[in-house]
Order: C-alpha cells, then structure tokens, then sequence
C-alpha cells in the first residue's frame, strides 16, 4: 500500500450516543490517514431501522466536529444503498453458501446447552446448525407461510470453495493473521426485517469506498476472520486493519454504549474543552 492510497474510515451506528472509545477510534483513524496524506471517511451504519435514531445521527456530526475531525464527503449511509447488500446476497445464494434459518433465540440456545456446542475460543455462542438440512422444499413452504427467517453463511461449502486455500491478512498492531472464520461458525448475513448483516455491510462498504486500513477496537477483532472469508467469496481486496485496545473506566470495564457509558454529547454540552478531553486519552503506536 502506497501513502497516496491510504483512506481510514470511522463508521459509528446511530443507535446511542458516541463515548469516549468512538472518539479515540475516530481520532486514530484520521490521523493515521492524515500523516501520510491520505483520506479520512465517515460512514453511518444505520441498517438496522429498528434501532437507529435521527437524534443519535445528528449527535455523530457533532460530537466529531467538537472534536475538531473533518472527513471527505458525502457521508456514506448504509440505508441509501440496500440494492447493493441484496446483490452481495444474491451471489452467495447462487453459489448455495447460504441458506434461511427459522430458529428463534431460544431453539438455539436450548440446542447448545444440549449439545455444548460453543467454541472454546471465541465469545461467540455457535449456531449449532439446526437449519442447515433442511431440504428446499421445506424451506420454501415455511417462507411461504411467513415464517420469520434469518440467511446465515454455510461455513463448511463456503470453506470448501477455497480448496484448503490459507486467508490472511495484516494487523498493523498484531501482526500477521490467518483468517478462522469458525470462531463465528455459522454467520447471520441478513434478517427478513434487516436485509444486511453489519458482518455483510462492512465488508462490502470498505471495499466500494476502498478502505485500505481498518481501525476499530479489539472487540472487534474474532469479526475480521469472518470478514476475510467473505472477502474472498466475493472477491473483494483485502485492506489492512489495526484493532487498538479499548478505553475503559476506572473500574476497568470497556465502554460501552448498552452500558449507558458517559456520552460525548453530555461532555460536549457540559463546556468541556475538546482539547483537554483529547490529552486525557491514552496514546497509540501501530507499525504502519
């Protein structure tokens, strides 16, 4: 990757406000991009209309020019390009790498406590596959019912398309990776009422805009072997990515925006000097 090619993005979902650990991503990926002269972006991830706010939205805009970021436009918004998710799906459809999934929360959770069947490397509760047989007809006889569904990645075709084909990728903060898509197993990829996936989305968003580095926190790191795997169903290029350690408060807890974590808006409105609140973060160092 060249300087000039480098373009950074930060993509915050409108469904809460931004707390200290958006900012720190932010900032990390502008300046990344800023140092070699590069791009910084700005997309709003708002697929999820069963959650996301028009409030939360206008805070995003605030919160980032409070703290004194610029990014290229027009802003991405997910919500204006759903064709293109569907055209993704139908590729993989196609290439029978997905299939519908009817189970409710609770067949799959009762199905693992039968057959503990979580990975024991991942946070992740693995779908234990209980759709995955089913035969066509069946599936087409329950969507035809009205049956509520999910379309979930088949791992095992989708990683026999590669025929033993390692994918890798490189983390400029860990190093070299080799992707592990089961960490995940069985992905949703879209819902009935939700028709793209943030795992299907990003991957798909980061390619259109060409992103060549990813930053985001930690907690998203197992996502990325999944995303690599998607890369490669799609035949998208490959960026590099920095997962940075996430802040956390003092009782050494990550933030957390379910968690009611202390929101910008709040620090913004109270008088707090931007300034100062950007020296109260901790610094960041990655190889690139």
């Amino acid at each position: 990757m060249t300087s000039n090619a480098c373009i950074t993005r930060f993509a915050p979902s409108p469904t809460g406000y931004l707390h200290a650990g958006h900012a720190y991503s932010a900032l990390f990926s502008q300046q990344a991009a800023q140092v070699v002269g590069g791009k910084f972006l700005l997309r709003i991830e708002d697929i999820d209309h069963t959650r996301c706010r028009a409030k939360y939205e206008t805070a995003i805009y605030q919160d980032l020019a409070w703290l004194g970021l610029q990014w290229e436009t027009p802003v991405r918004r997910q919500s204006e390009h759903l064709t293109e998710y569907q055209l993704a799906l139908d590729k993989l459809r196609q290439q029978q790498w997905i299939y519908p999934c009817f189970c409710t929360r609770k067949d799959i959770l009762t199905k693992i406590e039968q057959s503990n069947t979580a990975h024991p490397h991942s946070s992740e509760l693995l779908y234990p596959g209980i759709c995955r047989k089913l035969s066509a007809d069946e599936q087409e006889t329950r969507i035809g019912n009205g049956e509520e569904f999910a379309l979930r990645l088949d791992l095992k075709k989708a990683r026999a398309s590669l025929n033993g084909k390692k994918l890798t990728w490189h983390d400029r903060i860990h190093g070299p990776q080799t992707a592990r898509p089961e960490l995940l197993g069985d992905a949703i990829l879209a819902r009935k009422d939700i028709h793209c996936s943030y795992h299907l989305a990003v991957v798909l968003d980061d390619s259109l805009q060409q992103i060549s580095l990813v930053i985001r926190g930690q907690d998203l790191f197992e996502s990325t072997h999944l995303h690599r795997l998607l890369q490669a169903l799609l035949n998208l290029p490959v960026p590099e990515y920095a997962h940075h350690p996430l802040i956390k408060d003092a009782a050494g807890t990550r933030l957390a925006k379910r968690k009611k974590s202390p929101a910008l808006k709040d620090l913004r409105t109270s008088g707090l000097n931007a300034k100062g609140f950007l020296k109260s973060l901790p610094s960041f160092k990655f190889d690139g």
